[in-house]
């Protein structure tokens, strides 16, 4: 399966939304929590072309983007096989 990171913030609906799509999916992945800033929240705008907002997802390293991006690629069908991989 293919490693999945999310960068999120507690109580965004956004971020809630994403993980329940991946919960549903039986995917594991790893969560940073960025609420209080820090290494990680540099981290993940360097890895997300300068976006702020959150969730930010990277699927084996590939920037997917934010929630929106997410379930957009799960109804288009490209989803499935990124995580298969």
């Amino acid at each position: 399966m293919a490693k999945v990171e999310i960068y999120s913030k507690m109580f965004c609906p956004y971020c809630i939304r994403a993980k329940r799509l991946l919960g549903g999916k039986d995917v594991e992945f790893t969560e940073y929590d960025i609420t209080m800033g820090g290494e990680k929240r540099t981290e993940m705008i360097q890895r997300a072309n300068g976006r702020t907002t959150v969730p930010q997802i990277f699927i084996d390293d590939r920037h997917i983007g934010g929630s929106d991006e997410l379930v957009a690629l799960d109804r288009e069908g490209g989803l499935d096989p990124l995580l298969a991989q």
